[in-house]
């Protein structure tokens, strides 16, 4: 089973993006369990969006303790009970223009792969919405659901600019590609 945490703040699209992915794997053919929690319910405040995922049928019923794989809508977030729930085999997908060297140094012992989400989304045509653009990238690292799978799913639940999300979507998954190629991973 495939344990993801999402972490956003109020407005980002954690929410949002939860549901997308769970979406993709459910139509990949994969049994899928998404939930959320809220903070203060309103914009700013952080937003989390739990995933698990596998081949059988998911019993377990509690939150996630241990993720497999985070995607950070806010790198300001990565910190204290959004870590304890990583450990060193934990990927951490995060929406950043920073450099990975940079997160090395203030993230020892964590796999993070920075992914410039604002920048994709701006450059599609999205402004701020980065959801197309960073489940591109997570799904481009965890090798699942596939970049066909995802697309049509994107362009099925979202409402308006079909042809902007899967330019992003592509253009996270590009980027994400392009840095574990770097990274020789």
């Amino acid at each position: 089973m495939r344990q993801i945490i999402i972490q956003g703040r109020g407005g980002q699209g954690a929410q949002t993006a939860g549901n997308l992915l769970a979406a993709a794997y459910f139509a990949q053919g994969l049994q899928v369990q998404c939930f959320a929690s809220y903070g203060g319910a309103r914009r700013g405040t952080p937003v989390s969006s739990f995933l698990r995922v596998a081949e059988r049928p998911i019993r377990v019923r509690c939150d996630i303790e241990r993720a497999d794989a985070i995607l950070c809508f806010d790198a300001s977030l990565l910190e204290g009970r959004l870590l304890a729930s990583a450990d060193e085999h934990t990927l951490i997908v995060v929406n950043s223009a920073r450099e990975a060297a940079e997160f090395a140094a203030s993230l020892p012992g964590r796999r993070v792969l920075p992914v410039d989400g604002l920048g994709i989304a701006r450059a599609q045509g999205l402004g701020r919405i980065v959801n197309s653009a960073l489940l591109g990238a997570l799904a481009c690292t965890l090798k699942a659901p596939t970049l066909e799978v995802l697309e049509r799913t994107v362009v099925a639940m979202s409402p308006r600019l079909h042809d902007e999300n899967i330019a992003a979507v592509r253009s996270g998954w590009q980027a994400a590609h392009a840095l574990l190629q770097e990274a020789g991973r």
